[in-house]
């Protein structure tokens, strides 16, 4: 009997719509492109934290950081594609979810369990951002709260892609997270509030910013460097692997990236430019 020849196939390319960016040295993409091409700085005073404006004011003021962070560049990246955030499935990537929250709870459940907050508790869930997003949005679309420690946006945009090739469907990709505190700090190295997003769509459309091509590659991983004096100068927390990527989105260089996902696996991306 003779062997069957399995087709090495890559996977199809993918096109890029509306990158959305948040730190509070860049506070928008805007910003953040023109920095990352050393054409701009940071801003100074940073700003605190994002407002988004899907939420009702109290919800606003209510609203934990991550959350904050997440449906700031979800709306941003929603908008700029010009797609219907109801119809959009959506992949939101943490690698902590809320660490504020966390050390809050870890506290109170220690010391005096009967005056736990209930809105504490209600946010501390990992997928609360997701949560906030399609309740605000009134999306029924499929959603996923993703976790993978420091390769958390690497593993995101697998997933997205995937799921973006597979469906033939454009999908929502947000990645975020906030700073470590508490005796946390001593084992997290999360140190500033970041979060970045675009819609993937198999498709281009007149929205389409980039094409990207991708595929798993073995061997040793290690993160890409920045180029950028801005990129390096930013508060890095856990959701840091998304930087080389909207860097590339930036400069557009043309030179591969290798996204780590474990020590011996990586997300190969080539991102190119489209006028």
């Amino acid at each position: 009997m003779s062997e069957t020849t399995i087709p090495n196939v890559s996977p199809p390319t993918l096109y890029i719509e509306g990158p959305a960016f948040w730190a509070p040295e860049l506070p928008g993409w805007d910003i953040a492109c023109a920095a990352f091409r050393d054409e701009g700085g940071l801003t100074d005073p940073p700003a605190k934290r994002p407002s988004p404006q899907i939420l009702a004011p109290a919800e606003r003021r209510r609203a934990p950081d991550t959350v904050a962070l997440a449906l700031e560049v979800a709306s941003a990246a929603v908008t700029a594609s010009g797609r219907n955030a109801k119809d959009l499935p959506c992949v939101f990537a943490s690698a902590h979810g809320d660490l504020g929250i966390n050390d809050y709870m870890c506290g109170t459940l220690a010391t005096d369990p009967s005056v736990l907050s209930p809105i504490k508790f209600h946010n501390s869930v990992h997928n609360a951002a997701v949560g906030y997003w399609t309740i605000g949005t009134g999306c029924m679309a499929s959603s996923n709260s993703l976790s993978a420690f420091e390769t958390s946006f690497a593993a995101g945009l697998l997933e997205a892609a995937t799921q973006c090739a597979a469906d033939q469907q454009a999908i929502l990709l947000v990645g975020y997270d906030v700073p470590a505190v508490g005796p946390l700090k001593s084992v997290i190295t999360s140190a500033g509030l970041m979060a970045a997003a675009f819609v993937v769509s198999p498709v281009r459309t007149e929205r389409t910013v980039a094409s990207l091509d991708w595929a798993l590659e073995p061997g040793p991983s290690q993160t890409p460097a920045l180029h950028s004096s801005a990129a390096n100068k930013v508060h890095t927390d856990s959701i840091a692997d998304a930087l080389p990527v909207f860097e590339e989105l930036a400069r557009a260089s043309g030179t591969p990236l290798r996204l780590p996902l474990a020590p011996t696996m990586s997300l190969r991306l080539l991102i190119h430019p489209l006028a």
